[in-house]
């Protein structure tokens, strides 16, 4: 049996051959910028992404003004994979973490795929119920461990997706995930450092 890597997705790469032989004229390979938002609360989600590299954090946008981290993928995932529910609009914005590549398809293209694979469609339920569990880690971290716990868990995260052992990321992105001040950042980051937990 001819096999394909998927680029480094994962999830194209457990696809059967000819389901991703099907998908592959439609998948256009992109740039990752740090910072790059692919999909902003409340826009119609127009393309899907299968990372091949790179760290896509899901920020939830609070009426408060603040943003916290939800979630985060890299090249186990897929952003934007609730589209196969119908047009609808994004309840998180999607960010882009750490650099990397991701092979794109539209939203009218994926919802087809979706419907024509049944391969395809147990991805996507696979990916979506490890996502929910993410979630609720998230949450439940969230509301029962200090700030320290929950920057080593972020830092962790992105060390499981960044190529070698440095993270090329900032103490304002780390903010932006924590939902937290700079400074509280600043003052974690130190007490992490003091300990030997991290190098910077």
């Amino acid at each position: 049996m001819v096999r394909h890597d998927g680029g480094g997705n994962r999830l194209l790469a457990a696809l059967p051959p000819r389901d991703f032989a099907l998908r592959a004229p439609h998948l256009r390979m992109v740039s990752l910028e740090p910072d790059a938002v692919l999909v902003r609360a409340g826009d119609r989600i127009g393309h899907v992404y299968f990372p091949h590299s790179g760290a896509i954090s899901f920020m939830l946008d609070l009426p408060t003004g603040q943003r916290a981290a939800t979630a985060m993928v890299g090249h186990e995932g897929i952003v934007g994979a609730l589209s196969v529910l119908g047009p609808s609009r994004s309840s998180i914005t999607a960010v882009v973490r750490l650099g990397g590549t991701a092979s794109q398809i539209s939203v009218s293209r994926f919802q087809d795929a979706f419907a024509h694979s049944s391969a395809l469609r147990q991805i996507v339920q696979a990916h979506t119920a490890a996502l929910l569990k993410q979630f609720q880690h998230v949450a439940a971290c969230n509301a029962l461990h200090p700030v320290e716990a929950r920057m080593a868990r972020w830092l962790l995260d992105l060390h499981d997706r960044a190529d070698g052992d440095v993270i090329p990321i900032t103490q304002e992105v780390l903010s932006q995930l924590l939902g937290v001040r700079r400074t509280t950042v600043t003052l974690v980051f130190a007490k992490l450092r003091a300990s030997g937990a991290v190098r910077s």
